[in-house]
């Protein structure tokens, strides 16, 4: 399933790779990568690849799974496909808590104890998901982990879901990516492997000079 997601993904530009012009994160580091996976919503084909695979990860993975919380904003329209699919309740978390009304973080009824699902587009650092996940287990909530379209696979990443005791689990991931855009000539043979270093220590440009 991950190299169908990958050929997806690749096919509608929801990932894109440009080793050869590298695009510049808000931080200032220079990417081989850009990742937008809301074009999904908008390309039928793909998106009914995903919101099925997202299902079929969650079946596998949680099964106890009573409720899905999508992320702000880019999660909640999975979630909502894939609460539908499921015949699940779902609902999301703001990135933070109205400043009117009933100043909610968390939008849909949660229960106390209700064993719930966070659904994400992307896992880069897992900084919003892990904060995601706070929020609800601050609210009562079980969570079970994280299922995910795409994770870079990077070691901040991993040590930060395994300090806060998250699991995740990716339809696709950065290694499978490169491999299918390699084999089908998206990209060159030699930028696989600058497209990996980048992603081992993102910080380093020596990855732009085929540095490992």
């Amino acid at each position: 399933m991950k190299k169908e997601i990958a050929q997806g993904l690749l096919s509608i530009e929801a990932v894109f790779l440009r080793p050869e012009e590298p695009f510049t994160w808000a931080s200032g580091i220079k990417s081989p990568i850009y990742c937008d996976n809301r074009l999904t919503l908008t390309a039928p084909e793909v998106r009914t690849q995903v919101e099925n695979g997202l299902a079929q990860l969650i079946r596998e993975n949680y099964p106890d799974c009573e409720v899905l919380m999508g992320t702000s904003t880019a999660g909640i329209a999975h979630a909502a496909i894939v609460g539908h699919l499921m015949d699940l309740p779902m609902g999301y978390v703001r990135g933070s808590a109205k400043d009117h009304g009933r100043t909610n973080q968390i939008e849909g009824r949660l229960l106390p104890g209700q064993k719930t699902v966070v659904v994400e587009d992307l896992i880069s650092t897992a900084g919003s998901s892990v904060e995601t996940v706070e929020v609800l287990r601050a609210a009562g909530a079980d969570v079970l982990g994280i299922v995910s379209i795409f994770t870079y696979g990077m070691k901040k990443a991993a040590d930060r879901l395994s300090e806060h005791q998250v699991k995740n689990v990716s339809l696709c991931d950065l290694d499978t990516l490169v491999e299918v855009a390699a084999e089908t000539g998206y990209i060159k043979a030699g930028d696989k492997d600058k497209i990996i270093a980048f992603r081992n220590n993102p910080s380093d440009e020596g990855w732009m000079k085929g540095e490992k």
